[in-house]
């Protein structure tokens, strides 16, 4: 999705696009690392204004994704949804090596050359954010017994699991007086 800057410059831009994810290399790079398998397309809608010295690119992303769970191990479907205001200035991207603290206003910023934008790596930016670091399939879920593997979302599997741990074993021994 690219948006013209002549043409943003004259009115406003309703632009939209429906693209595999394989379309995005971050996307991919996440898929071959096993974080996610993504089951639908990346839909992504985004209106364009020019203001001022800049343009305004507010968009709307969905897909979706099958994730495994960090608990219990299962796979359950997320839908990921994303909505978005970049502004984009022109100007040469500064890759400083140094520290600093940026603003609210940079944090949604970037920056162009030449004649167009494009907005592929912001849209799959957004995908990816939405894909959580640490997928569980319910708040409410137990996972797995430590001691047999038993999956605790489908009962209790009888094990004792209120034994001492032996790491802090020694310390049952300590007498304190008072």
């Amino acid at each position: 999705m690219k948006i013209e800057i002549e043409k943003v410059k004259k009115k406003q831009l309703d632009l939209s696009e429906v693209e595999p994810a394989s379309h995005f290399p971050v996307l991919v790079a996440m898929e071959a690392a096993g974080e996610c398998t993504f089951t639908a397309p990346v839909s992504a809608k985004v209106t364009a204004v020019w203001e001022y010295d800049h343009v305004r690119a507010t968009g709307h992303v969905e897909s979706a994704a099958r994730l495994t769970c960090s608990r219990c191990l299962a796979e359950y479907d997320l839908p990921l949804t994303s909505d978005f205001t970049i502004f984009y200035t022109e100007g040469e991207d500064e890759g400083s090596e140094d520290e600093v603290e940026l603003s609210d206003e940079e944090l949604i910023s970037a920056t162009y050359t030449g004649d167009e934008i494009d907005m592929a790596p912001e849209i799959a930016e957004q995908v990816m954010l939405e894909v959580p670091y640490k997928p569980l399939c319910s708040e409410s879920c137990k996972g797995l017994c430590p001691e047999c593997g038993a999956d605790l979302n489908a009962g209790e599997c009888g094990c004792d699991r209120g034994g001492i741990n032996l790491k802090m074993a020694a310390l049952k021994k300590i007498k304190i007086e008072k």
